[in-house]
């Protein structure tokens, strides 16, 4: 008996491994893409949420992946609440799936086959084709978990009886609420504590009100999983991770609370529709429950997260916030990357300008490039911790794109702070010339990062070789000026190294944003092609 409970279980497990992994493996990026798409609306989210989960049977792997988009900055911590509600509601599809499938039609007569063809499909077929396989006979795994569970049930039923267990006091529902908890933490998934819960129901071994109570139990454990997901990471995933833990703790308190009339009016309801399955009714408290939870927490979504903030507040340099170790090895390294340098380049184009359209640098202006840097040195040590290679495809390339951007970043932020006399010249027509080219590329960039329009690549490219001929263009005239005695030659050598600076940062701003942003080379006309990284524009210019 115990025996076959355990096989039963295990093969439940098995087959929920195995239907998770390749659903997820042939969803790819588009779960990120879809997650990411509709997380932004509260409803949006939480239908996201729900219908993940009901896809790949498990609102851990969900809430792990949201909660690793929060790490990656993929997604803000307001939007992953509607995405953890949405998981919530999209774990109650076991019990349907056990108590309309598993328990009413001898499925497993189907599962076995469908085992065996999924298992053909994995072996004999390659990437999209032999994930589908592995999700095929996973999900005929569980149906034969569930026969080989419900077998063990109906033996430990002639030897258990439900008086045994703790009776229907207040005292005796917290008790079987805390089975259920351990019930999750023993097996690591809620799905397979709430169709054991449905197999003794079924078999008579418990009633439906110690059911219910076990339910509410096994749905707040399964918030260990999102609690061991955040050790480590960042503030945001510990914001993700302590929401979900608060959600499913306050929801199943409520829950606890209705418990005794929800069950005697569930009963009462059904019996008047000739429903009298308590699987059934069991499923149907475990997602009245959730449902009751998220309309109880939707209007008191946004004090509920600046709860969590406060009680999680952010510390540390804030450009940096998405990084840490356990990203980097993780599968959103690059995507966190790219975000933090993303930011880095905002926040260091946006203090250029106003170095630039000051009369006077400001002090609270030049500090700002000190914190630019530190956020460089600790973006440089996170990339030195991924990973990739050239078969990788579009992940290597994104991964070389950045260290360019960072290397043109480090650049230009040390240019940033040279002594350029600009404030001595700046009334020169060529400096006055070459200014506003560099202005029209700083906002063209700063545009972009903000999300107002794509990145016009061959425009800021035409800029920066237009500033670069007019460098050389006005160290011709200036030359020509001073040995005319028309100008001194200390003036035009000031005028000369304020051009050229302003030339430099031209050259590494268009660079790291090109990077950052990389275009189709198809699309962009041969002129507006960019030059190669060992060339500046100034080089090219000289040539």
């Amino acid at each position: 008996m115990i025996s076959t409970i355990l096989g039963g279980i295990g093969l439940f497990l098995l087959g929920m491994i195995l239907l998770t992994d390749g659903l997820k493996a042939l969803a790819g990026d588009s779960l990120r893409t879809f997650l990411a798409r509709f997380a932004g609306g509260r409803l949006s989210s939480i239908a996201a949420g729900a219908g993940v989960t009901a896809l790949v049977q498990s609102s851990s792997a969900t809430t792990l992946t949201t909660i690793g988009f929060v790490s990656a900055g993929l997604l803000t911590f307001e939007q992953s609440l509607g995405v953890i509600f949405g998981a919530n509601l999209g774990t109650t599809s076991t019990g349907w799936l056990v108590s309309l499938l598993g328990l009413k039609f001898s499925i497993s007569k189907v599962a076995l086959p469908l085992i065996g063809v999924g298992a053909l499909i994995r072996l004999l077929s390659r990437e999209r084709l032999a994930n589908l396989g592995l999700a095929l006979a996973g999900f005929g795994l569980i149906f034969v978990g569930i026969d080989t569970l419900q077998l063990g049930m109906e033996s430990l039923s002639t030897r258990i009886d439900p008086s045994s267990f703790p009776d229907a006091s207040l005292k005796g529902r917290l008790a079987l609420v805390v089975i259920g908890i351990v019930m999750t933490l023993v097996l690591q998934s809620s799905s397979a504590a709430v169709a054991t819960t449905l197999m003794a129901l079924h078999a008579g071994t418990i009633d439906l009100t110690q059911a219910a109570a076990l339910v509410v139990g096994q749905n707040v454990g399964t918030t260990v999983t999102a609690a061991l997901g955040s050790i480590g990471a960042t503030v945001g995933a510990k914001r993700t991770a302590l929401a979900h833990i608060m959600f499913n703790v306050l929801t199943g308190a409520l829950a606890f609370v209705v418990l005794a009339p929800a069950v005697y009016y569930l009963e009462r309801v059904n019996a008047e529709a000739g429903i009298t399955s308590p699987a059934i009714l069991l499923a149907q408290f475990h997602t009245a429950f959730n449902v009751l939870g998220v309309v109880v927490f939707v209007p008191f979504m946004g004090p509920f997260a600046r709860l969590i903030m406060r009680i999680v507040p952010q510390r540390g340099p804030h450009l940096t916030r998405h990084l840490g170790p356990i990203i980097a090895q993780g599968p959103f390294a690059i995507d966190t990357a790219s975000l933090t340098l993303r930011e880095i380049l905002e926040e260091a184009l946006s203090a250029l300008r106003e170095l630039l359209l000051a009369e006077k640098p400001r002090l609270e202006t030049l500090e700002r490039f000190p914190a630019v840097d530190a956020a460089l040195i600790e973006t440089r040590e996170f990339l030195t911790q991924v990973r990739s290679s050239p078969q990788s495809g579009s992940q290597y390339e994104r991964h070389l794109g950045l260290l360019h951007v960072l290397d043109h970043l480090e650049r230009l932020s040390d240019a940033s702070r040279e002594k350029s006399f600009l404030a001595q010249v700046r009334e020169h027509p060529d400096v006055v010339e070459v200014l506003g080219a560099l202005l029209r590329t700083l906002e063209l960039c700063l545009a972009s990062i903000a999300g107002d329009s794509p990145l016009p690549h061959g425009q800021l490219a035409e800029e920066s070789r237009g500033i670069a001929h007019l460098r050389k263009q006005s160290r011709s005239r200036l030359l020509l000026a001073a040995a005319a005695g028309d100008l001194l030659p200390a003036k035009g050598a000031k005028i000369l190294e304020a051009v050229r600076w302003i030339d430099r940062l031209a050259f590494h701003t268009w660079r790291a944003a090109h990077h950052l942003f990389p275009a189709d080379p198809n699309s962009l006309p041969e002129a507006s092609l960019p030059q190669g990284e060992e060339e500046s524009s100034e080089s090219v210019a000289e040539v």
